[in-house]
């Protein structure tokens, strides 16, 4: 889904060639979660909250320390808001490893989720066609509203539905940041390539 370079991006920072790091980090964390949830068959509430929370946590985390590779300082307005979105997220992930239960995780994962995929639809729509990743955080932020919206419609099935939700959700954006990942560190690679 990532555009291909074109003659503003190549033009772009140094710092940006190395932004495929934290994509493919943000879509190793999707797809671990992701597959965590398919294959475990009858979670507890506690292993929803670990599982749940370590995922929000390390996006979280891979999103505060990818900001400024996308070209945003932290002190900018872009910057401040992804950076708020993320520190939501993070102290969502905090707050299900700490507070366990079905209800928490379902409200508190979808708050977190639905920060993040906010400013990802907003960033999206603002910057498309003059960012790599806009198409990305477009359709990124379509998957985390609709997960985040999703999520407390579960809460009395119990931990595996919980996980099934947020898992869900986690594979789609998770293929979706591998494959801009790949395209990102290719496009690196052939501008590095060019003299």
């Amino acid at each position: 889904m990532t555009s291909p370079v074109n003659p503003v991006e190549a033009s772009a920072p140094a710092h940006q060639a190395e932004l495929w790091k934290p994509v493919l980090l943000r879509a190793a964390a999707a797809l671990a979660f992701g597959a965590v949830t398919v294959f475990w068959a009858a979670p507890s509430e506690t292993g929803m909250s670990w599982a749940g929370g370590a995922y929000l946590l390390a996006t979280g985390a891979v999103l505060l320390w990818g900001i400024p590779l996308t070209g945003f300082r932290r002190e900018a307005s872009p910057g401040r808001t992804m950076s708020a979105a993320a520190s939501v997220l993070t102290g969502a992930g905090a707050s299900v490893l700490i507070l366990q239960g079905s209800l928490l995780f379902a409200f508190v994962a979808a708050l977190g989720l639905a920060a993040v995929a906010a400013a990802e639809l907003y960033f999206g729509i603002r910057f498309r066609g003059r960012h790599v990743l806009a198409r990305d955080w477009l359709a990124s932020g379509v998957v985390g509203l609709g997960t985040a919206a999703a999520l407390p419609f579960f809460t009395s099935l119990g931990p595996h539905a919980l996980l099934g939700v947020a898992g869900g959700g986690a594979i789609i954006s998770g293929v979706l940041w591998i494959l801009a990942g790949l395209s990102l560190r290719h496009d690196a690679r052939a501008a590095a390539a060019r003299p």
